[in-house]
């Protein structure tokens, strides 16, 4: 990767690194961070030039998000979600699709963008929809559904989201549109009172009738699998920047991790530190090794679809694969941590120890561990129903 000079700098993200604790302490939203994220014009980093944006490719965001999370987790996590959603519209944008280029305006022009298409109980994912979305004459649509997840609920001013269409004559159809704040017609459920990530204030949003106008429905798809290129584009932009705030974690886990090794010291080894313990040593090792696989791979991946690769029916494979290698090796890198500095990091206060809570939250982000491994056992094996077809 070229090196560039750093759009966050230094200086900036040592004081959002500051401020971490707090949020997660009262549990409340970022709002200083994401003021000065926004004076950096960090959330235009993937809108074109031409649209008043920075004109970033995705393989600078990730590296810049690994950054972040190195200082707030849960600061870069809620930030993802509308970097997602510019770089969905970017992706479209680059292969000549317009159909989000009024997402890529109005972000240019400061709109914040949220990510409302996680349901409870909904393993499909993007394959289906729990909520209803209701057609409307004049071509506009109203949803009617719980969506869960939705970061930064605080200060969003639209809201991506889909539903399910079973009325109209090509019924049934999952419908993508785009929610005003200032349209209403949903109330944001205060319950975000969660283990880590606190100050992304996830907050459940209850749709009630919330109104996307015509223009700003983007898709109408059938249910299921679909090789339709905003499905490419959301999980390629999700499952990579995901998979950078976990890297970033990580990253922060292990330095934190080296330091401890240097401060702490053994009486049974005559004061020394415990950097010279073999088993110190090894834990260290165990986790830089993990930990230097994943930046690697989040480059190319990235810089496939900055290039428009074409990778074919790998691409997915390889999307859910680094999320499921980054948040895992996150896990681990960040348990080898606390194992070298030892049990002050089971106070609440303590930065490993926020990293601990806020690392299990890659469990639950799609693509989960289970349905990865689906993804690439059919890449790979087939789908089991043909398999069983042929061998019938």
């Amino acid at each position: 990767m070229t090196e560039h000079i750093p759009l966050l700098s230094d200086e900036l993200l040592e004081r959002i690194r500051s401020r971490a604790a707090g949020y997660d302490a009262e549990n409340t939203f970022f709002a200083d961070d994401f003021a000065e994220l926004v004076d950096a014009g960090y959330l235009k980093a993937l809108v074109p030039a031409e649209f008043g944006g920075l004109g970033l490719g995705l393989e600078r965001v990730a590296r810049e998000q690994v950054r972040l999370a190195g200082a707030a987790p849960a600061t870069a996590l809620a930030v993802n979600m509308h970097l997602v959603w510019t770089g969905v519209a970017k992706v479209l944008h680059d292969r000549g699709d317009a159909s989000l280029d009024f997402l890529l305006r109005e972000a240019g022009a400061g709109e914040v963008f949220a990510f409302g298409l996680s349901e409870a109980g909904n393993d499909l994912v993007l394959f289906g929809s729990t909520t209803d979305a209701r057609p409307q004459q004049d071509g506009s649509y109203r949803f009617h559904g719980t969506k869960i997840f939705t970061s930064l609920s605080p200060a969003w001013t639209r809201l991506g989201t889909m539903g399910l269409d079973t009325t109209s004559a090509d019924a049934p159809k999952i419908v993508y549109g785009f929610i005003d704040r200032d349209g209403g017609g949903f109330s944001i459920r205060e319950d975000w009172n969660t283990i880590g990530m606190r100050a992304s204030q996830s907050n459940t949003t209850v749709l009630d009738g919330a109104a996307s106008p015509a223009d700003r429905i983007v898709r109408r798809l059938d249910p299921g699998p679909n090789p339709d290129p905003l499905v490419f584009a959301i999980f390629a932009n999700f499952e990579i920047l995901l998979a950078a705030v976990y890297t970033g974690i990580g990253a922060r886990a292990l330095d934190l991790a080296v330091a401890a090794a240097h401060r702490r010291t053994s009486l049974k080894n005559d004061g020394r530190s415990y950097a010279s313990d073999p088993d110190i040593r090894w834990r260290v090792a165990d986790a830089a090794i993990a930990q230097d696989a994943l930046l690697p791979q989040l480059d190319a991946i990235a810089r496939d679809v900055d290039r428009q690769a074409d990778h074919g029916a790998q691409w997915f494979p390889k999307l859910v694969g680094l999320k499921v290698r980054a948040t895992e090796t996150a896990r681990q890198v960040v348990d080898q941590a606390i194992r070298v500095s030892g049990g002050s990091t089971y106070f609440a206060v303590n930065e490993l120890g926020r990293l601990y809570r806020d690392v299990l939250a890659g469990i639950f982000h799609p693509s989960d561990d289970e349905s990865a491994h689906s993804t690439v056992a059919n890449a790979w094996l087939g789908p089991v129903d043909e398999i069983t077809k042929g061998t019938a």
